[in-house]
């Protein structure tokens, strides 16, 4: 009786072994929700009929990657699926209609969802799915760079906005006041935030701003073709500008080499 016992407890406990190695369990992801679809770029015609069924005109057809095969899609209203393999019986077909550049899909229809949020080779291109959690989060993410943004532009001074400014504005800047130099670098920063932390992070900015007013000063020329840098008292030439650059940014590269230092110096003076 003991020798029976302990085989059926070994047999038990090597069931609750392999229950316990393969807790296998695939969570399904997709949520059984109302969905709004709208035309990407500001598309917004009274109609838009985005294409139901395969053609050559317009393919619709989604590659399977668990069974390696292309499947051919098209929205068939009394369908519960909308691969054409899968459908069955008679297809009522269906037009997908966006009015006024978007579309409401009800939960109830789960095959014409599908196909619009995962299957449309058309999705991200033509017409995007609303996402009310990455809106919040581009939202938050805004805000963030347009705080960052306004508190640098209140810690700048004012030859660095007037840097800033005169990507914007060009020789404009030359004719404000400090504190318009101010109150236009506090809006350039609100209204671009991600613009304006690029360009007040950009180490050349204020030497191009150098190169600019130089210019404007007469204290160097650059020939008409754009490509020669010279002194304006003597005519020597400072510098060649490479081919397809920008001459001021490439001015601004030339005043951090060993060369281009003292006539950094020498401007900053003639400036002043």
């Amino acid at each position: 009786m003991e020798k029976t016992n302990k085989k059926h407890t070994a047999k038990a406990v090597e069931t609750v072994e392999q229950i316990v190695e393969t807790p296998k369990v695939e969570k399904d992801i997709w949520e059984i929700k109302d969905r709004l679809y709208y035309l990407t770029h500001d598309y917004a015609p009274l109609t838009y009929t985005l294409p139901s069924r395969h053609t050559r005109r317009f393919p619709l057809l989604w590659f399977d990657p668990k069974e390696g095969k292309q499947k051919e899609i098209r929205h068939a209203s009394n369908q519960n699926s909308p691969f054409v393999e899968e459908q069955k019986g008679e297809c009522t077909m269906e037009h997908i209609i966006f009015k006024d550049g978007t579309l409401f899909v009800p939960k109830e229809k789960q095959a014409l969802q599908k196909l619009l949020s995962i299957y449309h080779p058309q999705l991200n291109k033509r017409y995007e799915e609303k996402d009310d959690v990455k809106e919040a989060v581009d939202d938050l993410e805004y805000l963030e760079y347009e705080f960052q943004a306004l508190a640098l532009s209140r810690e700048l001074d004012i030859d660095h906005a007037e840097a800033i400014l005169r990507t914007e504005v060009g020789s404009e800047v030359n004719k404000m006041s400090s504190k318009e130099l101010k109150r236009d670098l506090l809006v350039f920063a609100k209204n671009n935030p991600t613009l304006f932390l690029q360009l007040a992070n950009d180490e050349n900015i204020q030497l191009r701003n150098t190169a600019v007013k130089a210019t404007e000063e007469r204290i160097i020329t650059l020939s008409q073709d754009q490509r020669t840098f010279s002194w304006a008292s003597n005519g020597k030439k400072l510098m060649k500008v490479p081919f397809e650059e920008n001459p001021y940014s490439a001015f601004a590269a030339f005043l951090k080499t060993d060369e281009g230092v003292e006539v950094f110096k020498s401007i900053e003076k003639k400036l002043k």
